[in-house]
């Protein structure tokens, strides 16, 4: 028999830059829920598998057994999940130009794809969760309680990237290039084979480009409210 669940399962997906992680983390704080952030799990196998040696023209012809192999796991916190690799923490090294560029690619592979399904699943057996990713809402978790798509104009997601990459001030020309770099980003994800970018079904839709972050975590919270109101 299937264990009831302790709480909601909350998920929000999104194209890059549109605020899934900060915002995702934020609402389950304000929760009290744990935050699983898939993304981390992807690089975390991404550098499971650049450590381990294996020339990347050979990726696609990896099974699940040879990427369970790698040992990515997770270890619950009080407030979320700390990732591992092997049975040892990885932080910092998951956001090396190294992962990032290769990211994608690996999380195209249906094997990764499958390899991680259980994980992030276990994750969230008993609830009170709150994932982020780009198909949490509509293939990891399709019965989740409350399924947020947030979405933001091209330039504002690029402005928000260069951001988070340290440029505080940004000249139109760094905005144009890293919106071409987010824009290809989009097609790859929407266009993949294996679980692609879609807004999942009884999603909510939020446009972040003009609102406040506040506000959106705000928004958010009040559609997990109202599943117990008083």
């Amino acid at each position: 028999m299937k264990e009831e669940r302790r709480g909601p399962i909350v998920t929000l997906d999104g194209p890059a830059g549109s605020g899934k992680s900060s915002t995702a983390k934020a609402v389950a704080a304000r929760l009290g829920f744990r935050h699983l952030d898939s993304g981390a799990l992807y690089r975390a196998l991404t550098f499971a598998l650049l450590e381990s040696g294996v020339p990347e023209e050979r990726w696609t012809g990896l099974t699940e057994a040879d990427l369970l192999a790698l040992e990515v796991s997770v270890e619950p916190t009080e407030t979320g999940f700390d990732v591992l690799v092997a049975g040892r923490a990885v932080g910092d090294e998951l956001r090396s130009q190294r992962v990032t560029s290769r990211v994608a690619r690996l999380a195209s592979l249906r094997a990764s794809r499958a390899c991680l399904m259980a994980l992030q699943r276990a994750a969230g057996a008993h609830g009170r969760l709150v994932a982020d990713g780009r198909d949490m809402g509509s293939v990891v978790f399709p019965d989740a309680e409350v399924k947020v798509y947030l979405v933001a104009d091209l330039t504002e997601r690029a402005r928000r990237r260069l951001r988070d990459e340290g440029v505080r001030v940004p000249t139109d020309r760094d905005v144009a290039a890293q919106s071409g770099v987010i824009a290809e980003r989009d097609r790859h994800d929407s266009e993949r084979e294996f679980s692609p970018l879609r807004k999942p079904e009884a999603s909510h839709l939020i446009d972040t480009t003009r609102l406040s972050f506040e506000n959106q975590v705000k928004s958010i919270v009040s559609l997990v409210d109202r599943l117990t109101p008083p």
